[in-house]
């Protein structure tokens, strides 16, 4: 068996609303000479062309290969170009590894979880996104999580304010404002669901280690069950810093690429929960390092997921096989969304999901709807102000 032909796709699909406008999803397709192909997923979308380039470049390395050499095909993707790749390029590399490996499970008819060791548990207990304009509104978004069968809720750090600038409306995150509004979610939030829910509560990288610490002072007695990415993440190094002053899991890592930003973490013990994104981090060849790394040093995984069915797939047959995990991302029911696009998707019930028995991955896609619903990957996220002008993380 061997690879025939690599290529990506940038999608939105209409119905489902994202920022304004489609809910947008970049995606690779791997084929080879006896018919199995496998399907892939990008998790920095509004790179795209960037990452389309490097796609079709990396395409020259594994076409004619055999799909099963995941190892060798990784370490060729990632140095051959004598510079280690940069992400742009790992976000490449994860969506053509994530394919191989779905194709691995097609050729020989057993689901990607039983090829990574096999499942540990029948099901991956889930968090999805509750939101809200105003604390109101997210008290009655976590309340219908909880009547639907989820057992987490989640949200993250909320704007303080905003403004209209140049007939656009610009959302103002003013820390200390910020902050308050946060303790005050989260009390009214825990109130509301009792104490057997579980809550996930997203920094976002938005605001430094003073105020963070501060915070977290303030939502102790709420007891969530971590603090997402509660400090910027270029330099891993500053969790250690962090990590002695604040009385809170720790979940962080949705922005690394590869297992080197992992290291300190986890060999200091600084976080605990690692937030391993596989559409960024180099696939599951390199997720699965890094899983096996923090095992080691007690550190629960809890895959980012925002993205669509493919990732979605990918980060539960990694949880299925992989006795370390606290909880998996799941932003929407898998099989309530985008069903023009993927009408396979996996299994989810009473805040569970699970990869079905069959080969692969467990999900597919429609080529016809696909090739209808095509954009150019342009344009970027909404941006945050303070109130003195100056940006910060979105």
């Amino acid at each position: 068996m061997k690879i025939t032909s690599v290529n990506s796709y940038y999608i939105s699909d209409k119905s489902q609303n994202n920022w304004g406008g489609g809910k947008e999803y970049f995606i690779v397709k791997i084929e080879t000479d006896i018919g199995h192909y496998g399907l892939g997923e990008v998790g920095i979308i509004k790179w795209g062309n960037s990452i389309a380039y490097a796609i079709k470049h990396l395409s020259e390395l594994i076409i004619g290969s055999d799909p099963w050499e995941t190892e060798r095909l990784w370490q060729e993707m990632f140095r051959s170009s004598f510079f280690p790749a940069d992400k742009v390029y790992t976000c490449a590399i994860s969506a053509i590894d994530i394919a191989l490996w779905d194709i691995k499970g097609k050729s020989v008819e057993k689901p990607v979880y039983k090829l990574l060791g096999g499942p540990v548990r029948n099901k991956v207990i889930c968090y999805p996104h509750t939101q809200g304009s105003n604390i109101k509104e997210l008290v009655e978004s976590c309340k219908k999580a909880v009547d639907d069968g989820w057992k987490f809720v989640r949200w993250g750090l909320p704007e303080s304010s905003s403004i209209h600038q140049k007939n656009q409306e610009i959302s103002i995150l003013e820390p200390t404002k910020s902050m308050r509004i946060a303790v005050e979610q989260m009390s009214k939030v825990r109130e509301s669901v009792g104490p057997d829910i579980q809550i996930c509560f997203d920094v976002h990288t938005r605001l430094d280690t003073a105020h963070v610490v501060q915070m977290c002072k303030d939502l102790e007695e709420f007891k969530p069950f971590f603090i997402e990415d509660p400090i910027r993440s270029e330099n891993p190094g500053s969790y250690k810093n962090l990590r002695p002053q604040i009385r809170l899991p720790i979940a962080a890592g949705e922005q690394w690429g590869t297992k080197w930003p992992f290291r300190e973490v986890i060999e200091d013990e600084s976080i605990d929960y690692a937030r391993i994104d596989l559409c960024i981090v180099g696939g599951i060849t390199e997720a699965l390092k890094i899983t096996h790394w923090a095992e080691t040093h007690y550190i629960d995984i809890a895959p980012h997921n925002p993205l669509g069915p493919i990732s979605a797939a990918a980060c539960v047959s990694l949880s299925m096989a992989s006795t370390n995990v606290g909880v998996q991302e799941m932003p929407q029911k898998p099989g309530s969304y985008s069903t023009k696009l993927f009408p396979k998707q996996i299994n989810w019930e009473d805040g569970f999901a699970w990869c079905p028995d069959e080969p692969g991955l467990g999900v597919d896609i429609d080529m016809n709807e696909i090739e209808k619903s095509i954009i150019e990957p342009l344009g970027f996220p909404p941006r945050l102000r303070r109130e003195d002008g100056s940006i910060t993380n979105w």
